[in-house]
C-alpha cells in the first residue's frame, strides 16, 4: 500500500508592514542603532511615520547627511530598506490607537516594548520581538508554542495577504502543536478544523487540503476555506495510519469498511479499492470517484505473499476449493481470458477426473458451465459423439445415469431449465405435457397458483392449453 509520509507545515511569519490585502513588511535591519545611541534620544525623529501614518516610516536618505557631511562625519550611502510582503495584521499606527484605548489613562506604550529585548540597553533595536508581543496579548509561551487558535490574532489569512509569493509560503515555519503524533488524524487537526478555527486559514487555503481528502467536497470544515494555489507550496504527502501497518490488517480491513465506510472515504476513492476488489463490492461502491476538487488519494499496489513467483502456474489448486478467496479481487473475466480460448488444451482448470463427476457439478449449479462452455454446441457435441444420446424421446441414452430420470426429470428442469433447453426444445416438453394432445401429463407441481401465472404471463398458458386456458 503506497502511502508515504505527510510533512505538515504550517507556522507564522512575522514583520512590520501595512493593513490590507497586501500587507508589506521592512526587511531586515541595515542600520546599527546601538552605535548611535547617544544621538537618537528617541524613535520617531527618524520614524515619524509610526505615530503619523501621513508620513514615513523611515527617513529620507539625505537626513544622514546632517551629521555625516564629509566634515563632521564621514559621508555614507543609506537607503530605506524596500519593503516585502508579510502576512501581519498590523499598523503602527492602529496599533497605537487600539493600544491607548485599553491602557491606562497616564500609562503609553513605547516603541521599546516590541523593538528592544526585555532588560537590555537602550536602542538594542530588534525588527520584532514575538514573544514580547505574545505577552502583551495575554499568551505566556514560545511563538511557535502558542495555541493554534492565536495565530489570527497578528496574521492574515493566506487568502487576505495577497502579496506573499509561493517562497514565502513554502517557508512557513511549523508550530509545535504540529509535531504531536494525533496532529495528523482527524482527532488532531480535524477537530481543530471542524471547531471553525479560522487559524487554519493562516497558512493554508482548500488546495491545500485537497492534497489529502478524497472527500474534500463532502468537508464543510474544507469547503469553508477559500481556494488559493499557493497554498500547495507547502507539499504534503499521505501516510498510512498506524492500524494499517498491523499485520492483520489486511485480513480484516474489510469489516472495518463495512462499519465505517465513511472514515475510508478520507484517504481512498473508489480507484484505490477496485486495484484489488475487482468485483467492486458495495462498500466500494459507496466511495466516490476520483476527480477535480478531491485528493488522489491512496493508491494501492498489493498482492498477497502467496502470489510469489511462479503462482500463476500453480494457482489452481489454491482456486479450485475456494474460488470466494479469489473472487474477492479478481472477477472471472480474468480466468477467462487464459482458460477461455482452448480450456481443454490446459486441464489443470478443473481438477483431476472431473470429467466423471461434472454432470453432478452442473446439476447442482457449483458454477457456471454457461461462462465458458456453449452448451448447445459443446455439451450436445460431445455427448452425441460419445453415444451418450437417445434415439426417441423416452429411450436411454444421456440420462441414463439415472434409470428413472423421466419421472423425476421435473424436479431437474425447475431446478435448471438453461441445461435441459441445450438439447431439449419446447415441442420435447409438449408431446407429454400438452393439454391439447399427447400424454396430457400435468406438469404443474404441488401448491402451483394457476390465476397468479395466468394474470402475469397467459402466452405462457396457451402453449400448452391453446386457447382454450382454463378460468378465461
Amino acid at each position: 500500500m503506497n502511502f508515504p509520509r505527510i510533512p505538515l507545515a504550517a507556522g507564522l511569519v512575522l514583520a512590520l508592514g501595512g493593513f490590507g490585502g497586501a500587507v508589506l513588511h521592512e526587511s531586515r535591519d541595515r542600520f546599527d542603532h546601538e552605535k548611535h545611541r547617544k544621538v537618537f534620544p528617541e524613535c520617531v525623529g527618524c520614524h515619524a511615520g509610526v505615530t503619523d501614518p501621513a508620513r514615513p516610516v523611515f527617513p529620507p536618505p539625505d537626513a544622514c547627511a546632517e551629521c555625516h557631511d564629509g566634515v563632521v562625519k564621514p559621508e555614507v550611502k543609506w537607503s530605506a530598506p524596500a519593503a516585502h510582503p508579510s502576512s501581519l495584521r498590523f499598523t503602527h499606527a492602529v496599533h497605537l490607537r487600539k493600544s491607548e484605548a485599553k491602557l491606562p489613562a497616564d500609562s503609553t506604550l513605547a516603541c521599546r516594548e516590541c523593538h528592544i529585548p526585555s532588560g537590555a540597553a537602550w536602542m538594542t533595536v530588534r525588527r520584532t520581538l514575538p514573544d514580547q508581543c505574545l505577552g502583551c496579548h495575554g499568551i505566556r509561551t514560545a511563538h511557535l508554542s502558542a495555541p493554534d487558535t492565536a495565530c489570527a490574532t497578528c496574521h492574515l489569512t493566506l487568502v487576505e495577504a495577497t502579496a506573499l509569493p509561493e517562497t514565502r509560503v513554502a517557508a512557513f515555519a511549523k508550530p509545535v502543536t504540529h509535531d504531536d503524533e494525533r496532529f495528523p488524524t482527524s482527532q488532531g487537526h480535524g477537530d481543530l478544523a471542524e471547531r471553525g478555527n479560522r487559524s487554519c486559514a493562516v497558512c493554508h487555503a482548500r488546495d491545500f487540503c485537497i492534497q489529502c481528502h478524497v472527500n474534500a467536497p463532502e468537508l464543510k470544515a474544507i469547503q469553508a476555506l477559500a481556494p488559493d494555489p499557493r497554498s500547495l507550496a507547502i507539499q504534503v504527502e499521505l501516510v498510512a495510519p498506524t492500524s494499517h501497518r498491523e499485520p492483520s490488517f489486511l485480513a480484516g480491513h474489510g469489516r472495518t469498511a463495512q462499519r465505517d465506510a465513511g472514515r475510508c472515504a478520507f484517504c481512498h476513492t473508489r480507484e484505490s479499492c477496485v486495484a484489488c476488489h475487482r468485483t467492486r463490492p458495495a462498500v466500494v461502491l459507496a466511495l466516490p470517484d476520483s476527480g477535480p476538487g478531491r485528493g488522489r488519494g491512496a493508491h494501492i499496489s498489493l498482492k498477497p505473499g502467496y502470489h510469489a513467483a511462479g503462482f500463476a502456474d500453480r494457482h489452481g489448486p489454491a482456486a479450485s476449493p475456494t474460488p470466494s478467496t479469489c473472487s474477492a479481487c479478481h472477477a472471472r473475466a480474468e480466468c477467462l481470458e487464459c482458460h477461455r480460448p482452448n480450456p481443454g488444451a490446459d486441464g489443470t482448470y478443473h481438477p483431476a477426473g472431473f470429467l466423471t463427476r461434472h454432470p453432478s457439478a452442473a446439476f447442482n449449479r457449483q458454477t457456471d458451465c454457461a461462462v465458458c462452455h456453449n452448451q448447445g454446441a459443446i455439451c450436445a457435441t460431445c455427448h452425441e459423439e460419445s453415444g451418450l444420446v437417445s434415439s426417441g424421446r423416452l429411450q436411454q441414452g444421456y440420462h441414463d445415469g439415472d434409470g428413472a430420470f423421466a419421472l423425476n426429470h421435473g424436479v431437474a428442469a425447475r431446478q435448471n431449465i438453461e441445461s435441459c433447453v441445450s438439447c431439449h426444445s419446447e415441442r420435447d416438453c409438449l408431446a407429454c405435457h400438452s393439454a391439447q394432445g399427447g400424454r396430457r401429463f400435468n406438469p404443474h407441481g404441488p401448491g402451483f397458483d394457476a390465476d397468479r401465472l395466468r394474470r402475469r404471463n397467459p402466452q405462457m398458458c396457451a402453449a400448452c392449453h391453446g386457447p382454450n386456458i382454463p378460468g378465461n
